[in-house]
């Protein structure tokens, strides 16, 4: 049974093929309810276009998402996955809330109606982390992270080490 409600919450996280926000081909969802991980869901997707610019961060070609789902095809899916969630959270919110936003709009899809929260401001914030990016505010944190890799697992781990940021935050 999920929950809802003030204890219930999922991180989320796009990887890009190019510079255009709507060019969503990895996504990773991690939720959280009661202070524990309670399930994870990731995938490839099949962006707008086949031009990749970003393989040498996270590994994900065209080749590799061509038969993947579309945006389109696999939000009504994830969307009711996060039934319930008082929030998203992101590392780096502005760019996924972005991502999201376009994704939604070039599929004619209406964007959740989800707030986010943001890790990197959080680690400024509350920790007092600088550098804010990911792996530094994990090794910081004592999370082990492995990310920008092509296999949305991978994504699902950075979702999850982000979930472990917020929950060190409340205690």
């Amino acid at each position: 049974m999920r929950r809802n409600g003030h204890d219930c919450f999922a991180a989320i996280d796009f990887e890009t093929a190019d510079y255009g926000r709507d060019s969503a081909c990895a996504v990773a969802l991690v939720r959280v309810e009661d202070d524990r991980i309670v399930d994870r869901v990731s995938s490839l997707i099949r962006p707008p276009r086949s031009e990749f610019v970003f393989t040498y961060l996270h590994g994900i070609t065209w080749d590799m998402v061509r038969n993947a789902p579309t945006f389109a095809q696999l939000w009504p899916q994830l969307n009711r996955w996060l039934r319930g969630v008082r929030f998203l959270a992101a590392h780096n919110a502005t760019f996924d809330r972005g991502v999201l936003k376009a994704c939604c709009r070039i599929s004619r899809l209406e964007l959740p109606n989800i707030p986010f929260e943001c890790t990197v401001r959080m680690a400024r914030d509350i920790f007092g982390n600088y550098p804010t990016r990911l792996d530094c505010v994990c090794n910081a944190r004592g999370i082990s992270l492995i990310h920008h890799q092509a296999d949305p697992r991978r994504a699902s781990q950075r979702a999850n080490s982000e979930c472990c940021q917020i929950g060190r935050s409340s205690g």
